[in-house]
């Protein structure tokens, strides 16, 4: 059988490769990775350089219809994971040309192959920003272009699914902020800002900020779609149950990789007016940009009850993952 990584090449999709060939693939199957760029190449996992022994990496634009030597069989698994994501850092256009436009040439190969599993990989973006508490019920209100993008994105998706509903699977996951070693985001730069002393809680100390370790959104994605047969289809809020407050991640933070920090707390107002001096004079290299602090100042309160409670085991707690991670950068820091 085959595993069709759209944007396998990318910090999540790394690490999905890494598991599909420790625990999964056989000899007889075969790991793609479709991407516009390659292991080692600007724009990737940074300090990820080498390809995986096994693995058929095609670079490949989703924008463009999708077509590569394959021989098709009735188990292949699609991981769609290709998107245009950080935010802020891409014009309106760009989210929408890549996570719709990828929807749908995505749907369109699956339907031409006779691929009946996918799993997408959305966001909590959709959403939108509000402190009230998020369930797979809640009705979307996304508020920026990413939001607006992903939520589309999944409703192609599911008229894919809807398209033969008692032969196809859809498995939607909406991550939290994903964190691991690749990620040099919001949790690396927050491991930074402490150990430099340049992080202050902004305004607050109680802010939730659902997560979830990039090795267990890997096998989840491994539960649903391997360990687990279904027909249908569903979402899932992909995240610790419950969220943390950004001062409990700083703590476990600071426990699990041996920092003596105290963190000051910083008026919200003060910090936004250094962000719009700072910002254009590098304030992006250490986190110090209005849209960054915006989304420091508010919750992403995410419910990850059905996760929870689908018949997955988790394996680790939080402090564990921020403790197996730091063993993976050989106790140095994370990278």
């Amino acid at each position: 059988m085959n595993y069709i990584i759209f944007g396998g090449s990318g910090f999540i999709g790394t690490h999905l490769i890494h598991l599909l060939k420790d625990e999964v693939v056989t000899p007889e199957d075969q790991i793609y990775d479709l991407d516009l760029v390659m292991p080692g190449e600007e724009g990737v996992v940074p300090g990820i350089v080498e390809k995986n022994e096994g693995v058929k990496y095609i670079r490949l634009d989703v924008r463009k219809p999708i077509d590569f030597a394959f021989t098709p069989t009735s188990e292949d698994i699609i991981f769609n994971l290709a998107a245009v994501h950080r935010t802020p850092g891409h014009k309106d256009e760009e989210y929408f040309e890549t996570n719709i436009r990828g929807a749908e040439n995505v749907t369109a190969f699956a339907e031409r192959n006779g691929i009946r599993k996918i799993l997408f990989t959305s966001s909590i973006a959709p959403y939108g920003a509000s402190e009230e508490l998020k369930k797979e019920t809640t009705l979307p209100t996304p508020n920026t272009p990413y939001g607006i993008s992903k939520l589309t994105a999944e409703k192609i998706h599911e008229k894919w699914q809807n398209g033969d509903q008692e032969k196809r699977s859809l498995t939607i996951v909406r991550p939290g902020v994903v964190y691991g070693k690749g990620e040099h985001g919001n949790f690396t730069r927050l491991y930074w800002g402490i150990r430099k002393r340049y992080f202050f809680y902004t305004g607050r100390k109680d802010t939730i900020k659902a997560c979830i370790y990039v090795k267990e959104l890997v096998r989840f994605m491994k539960y649903r779609m391997i360990d687990h047969t279904f027909n249908g289809s569903e979402v899932f809020n992909c995240t610790f149950e419950p969220a943390y407050t950004i001062e409990q991640i700083c703590e476990t933070m600071k426990k699990a990789t041996g920092m003596k920090r105290h963190i000051f707390l910083v008026p919200g107002g003060l910090l936004m007016a250094a962000a719009y001096i700072l910002g254009p004079i590098g304030g992006k290299k250490v986190g110090i940009h209005p849209a960054r602090i915006k989304k420091l100042m508010v919750s992403t309160n995410i419910c990850g009850e059905k996760m929870a409670n689908c018949g997955y085991q988790f394996r680790y707690s939080f402090e564990k993952s921020l403790k197996d991670w730091y063993r993976d950068c050989n106790c140095e820091g994370l990278l």
